[in-house]
């Protein structure tokens, strides 16, 4: 790794940290810096190449060779000019397709990225509804905003980041994720001040921690009942978990609004903000709730979006990354089982973690022996991780310091933190799976 030695010790004087983004940095004593992508991997600066399962933190559906339409469609758009200021036929195409199979949608405002899009979003819930305050999940993740950079209980919350003022915290309150006891205190006594609840369908950036049964239909509840929208963040499960329906559809339960990003972008820096037409009517020019950006809607963006979905409908992409995800995650809940029955193997679809939680109780069992669904079935029914705090609770400072270097020797590109999610994609193998379970019995032995 002497070249990506070397790569980090420049970037350290001339970038914060040597990254653009601060998960990058902990990977211990320094990261690999990417040289190019293969397929199902990467091959990092000194020529190392490893499975990779990172797969750009989500977006990578379809790995990293994209498919000669979606290639095509993005040379086509890039050849014919970088960007016009002006409306182009694939973004009412795009818009059209995601309107035609998420249930929530009827309209769409492009953005550039899921922080944009969930900054709009919450905009747009406090324009249409005249109210101030959004309820989020302790632990969820919604972007680098102000709105929802904020820790603590009901009544004592405050910024999670310098840089903040107090004031923000003022109109944002956190609750426990499939604690409904607590948001309906919340409800009971801010109900008429409250604008949105923002909620991941699914815990997908903390260790991903799947909804308990009736969780989102008692938030879907609450929100009707108050005035309130419901506002689903689906920038990590959004065409990935559910099919082309997302995850609201699986779960049956549909938002008013919800956020996108990630595969809806083909890998490209694209994002949207999708709902009923009353409310999305609201943005400017329409209505009342000013939204805009100079390279929203850029068609080398929509023309990668549109051409990886299209490719997505029309191909097995589903039930092939769907299938490695649960052959992945029922090899690592084997491997568990036997060596480290504590830990809990979490994920959905083509998604998939490891927690190492603590827990005393047996391994997991029936509906959860491919990753936990908070069955009450299950023998580790009582100890499964329900919320972020749940999560954190567990050996985090193992996965970072011995795991994740232990894994990258053995060619295996994961996410370098107990969080994060970790995704097959389309470009893997079950003989890539194999491989990746062959490293994690190494490493529990």
């Amino acid at each position: 790794m002497e070249r990506s030695r070397d790569l980090y010790d420049r970037a350290l004087s001339v970038l914060p940290g040597g990254v653009n983004s601060p998960v990058r940095a902990v990977p211990r004593p320094y990261p690999f810096f990417v040289q190019r992508g293969d397929g199902g991997h990467v091959i990092d600066a000194d020529g190392n190449r490893y499975l990779d399962f990172v797969n750009g933190y989500g977006p990578l559906l379809l790995g990293h060779d994209v498919p000669e339409p979606v290639r095509a469609a993005v040379q086509s758009y890039a050849s014919e000019g970088p960007m016009y200021g002006a409306p182009t036929e694939v973004e009412v195409e795009l818009a059209e397709f995601i309107a035609r199979h998420v249930p929530s949608v009827e309209m769409t405002r492009f953005v550039n990225s899921g922080t944009e899009a969930t900054v709009s979003a919450v905009r747009l819930a406090r324009g249409y509804t005249g109210r101030e305050k959004i309820v989020v999940m302790q632990g969820g993740y919604h972007g680098a905003q102000e709105s929802t950079l904020v820790e603590g209980e009901p009544g004592d919350v405050h910024p999670s980041s310098r840089g903040i003022p107090p004031a923000f915290a003022d109109y944002t309150v956190p609750v426990p994720f499939n604690d409904t006891e607590a948001v309906e205190a919340v409800f009971e006594e801010h109900g008429g001040d409250i604008a949105a609840v923002l909620v991941e369908p699914i815990l997908a950036n903390n260790g991903i921690v799947m909804p308990v049964e009736g969780y989102h239909e008692r938030l879907r509840e609450l929100c009707d009942a108050h005035g309130a929208l419901l506002v689903f963040d689906e920038v990590i499960t959004g065409f990935r978990v559910g099919g082309l329906g997302c995850a609201q559809s699986e779960l049956g339960v549909t938002p008013d609004v919800t956020t996108f990003a990630k595969v809806m972008g083909g890998g490209y820096p694209v994002g949207a903000v999708g709902g009923r037409a009353e409310v999305m009517e609201g943005f400017a020019p329409t209505g009342e709730v000013f939204q805009a950006g100079t390279y929203s809607g850029h068609p080398v963006g929509m023309a990668a979006g549109l051409a990886t979905l299209e490719f997505v409908a029309e191909n097995d992409v589903y039930d092939h990354v769907n299938r490695l995800g649960e052959r992945m995650r029922r090899g690592i809940a084997d491997i568990v089982a036997d060596r480290a029955p504590g830990y809990t193997v979490v994920g959905t679809d083509s998604m998939f973690k490891t927690v190492f939680t603590r827990a005393d109780s047996p391994p997991q069992s029936g509906p959860c022996a491919a990753g936990c669904v908070q069955s009450a079935d299950c023998d580790r029914a009582a100890d499964c991780p329900k919320n972020a705090a749940d999560v954190a609770a567990g050996a985090t400072d193992r996965w970072e310091r011995v795991f994740w270097p232990f894994m990258r020797e053995q060619g295996i590109f994961l996410t370098p933190n107990q969080f994060e999610s970790q995704f097959v994609s389309y470009a893997h193998t079950e003989e890539d799976v194999d491989t990746a379970l062959e490293a994690y019995k190494a490493f529990f032995e």
